[in-house]
């Protein structure tokens, strides 16, 4: 097979969730399958310093750059399989088509977006199911969602879960945990810590979450920081005026975009792992943190009970009392985060991207047997 994959959202150096998924996809298919050809295509503008072209060592794959904004049908030779693996407008005609379709947030929580990004979405999803051949899901969630919004063929969707890489996180070993110590201590971070991980968006739920942690100040139940990891997004005009009416200034540590060892040293080294969120089409920072072993706390909306499975507790992440109440069971309970701990790194060993490229190979591979 002749297989093509967009490689737009892995471009930026500084790319999320599903940039990193893209990436370990590709990565993990470069180490799977030598049989197959793959081609990746990267749209990207002559003098463009910011997007980076992607490497693979493997002999059969090649990038293929589209200078000029050409599209991906004239830039490509003629294919059998064309991936994209984040919703996009499909212009390829001769080619069987698969699209990843990691949420419907637009959908699901739309005052999160502007009305351009919720008509430009609805535009890509109903393109999308008119033409790919198969859509895969990273969760049961997600394809329920997309039964309640669009109408599809029954062996149209597929679940395929994503994965974690377990190269970048990992329980530190004790030389390591040394090191981390002295990282986070220039951040301001000298003592006990609960962690958030994302985009610092609505959807996220930063909001509740800075309420619970107030709560925990005023009670006095908690004498460290709140560490809020990840790149602003939009509509977060609110934040500052929570901290501020609160009086949290000196409690919450925004660090911006971090490495992924700083990543890594703060899932290792905080008290809890909090991810509230209102909405998820997987949560990668939930398998993340389960993979460095951190005791963790949830949502029970969306896909976040589904992948955390039993190995964190789930809270009502609309209840603030809620959400702080959790937390300190967590923190003045040693048995009950050990237990969490012990949970999360089992949890763990039911994602990974080598098991996603596997499963992803062989939705190839019945695309094209189907023609």
């Amino acid at each position: 097979m002749r297989i093509a994959i967009n490689c737009r959202s892995f471009l930026n150096k500084n790319y999320t969730g599903i940039g990193r998924y893209a990436y370990n996809l590709v990565k993990s298919l470069s180490e799977i399958d030598s049989r197959n050809e793959y081609w990746l295509y990267a749209q990207k503008k002559y003098f463009d310093f910011k997007r980076k072209v992607p490497r693979v060592p493997a002999s059969n794959f090649a990038v293929k750059v589209d200078w000029l904004g050409q599209g991906i049908a004239k830039t490509l030779s003629p294919i059998d399989i064309y991936h994209s693996p984040s919703p996009d407008f499909i212009n390829i005609e001769r080619a069987r088509v698969i699209v990843t379709v990691h949420d419907l947030v637009y959908k699901t929580y739309p005052e999160g977006h502007t009305p351009q990004t919720r008509e430009t979405a609805e535009h890509q999803l109903i393109g999308i199911v008119d033409r790919a051949d198969k859509i895969i899901c990273c969760s049961q969630s997600t394809i329920h969602d997309l039964k309640q919004y669009f109408p599809f063929r029954k062996d149209q969707v597929c679940l395929v879960y994503q994965g974690v890489d377990k190269n970048i996180f990992y329980p530190l070993p004790d030389e390591e945990r040394k090191v981390a110590r002295q990282v986070l201590a220039k951040k301001g971070l000298t003592g006990p810590f609960v962690l958030f991980v994302g985009t610092i968006e609505p959807r996220k739920n930063l909001q509740n979450l800075l309420l619970a942690f107030s709560i925990l100040k005023n009670k006095k139940q908690f004498k460290g920081k709140l560490l809020v990891s990840g790149m602003k997004g939009w509509m977060i005009e609110g934040l500052e005026e929570v901290i501020r009416n609160f009086h949290l200034e000196d409690d919450v540590i925004f660090p911006g975009y971090v490495s992924d060892d700083e990543l890594r040293y703060f899932y290792n080294l905080c008290e809890v792992f909090v991810f509230p969120s209102f909405y998820e089409g997987f949560g990668f920072p939930i398998v993340e943190a389960f993979s460095c072993g951190a005791a963790v706390i949830t949502s029970n909306v969306s896909s976040c009970p589904e992948i955390a499975g039993d190995a964190a507790l789930i809270v009502n992440p609309y209840n603030p009392d809620e959400i702080a109440a959790a937390i300190v069971r967590v923190i003045e309970d040693a048995a009950l985060m050990a237990g969490l701990k012990d949970k999360a790194l089992k949890r763990a060993g039911n994602f990974s991207f080598l098991k996603n490229a596997e499963e992803t190979l062989a939705v190839y591979q019945e695309v094209a047997a189907a023609k």
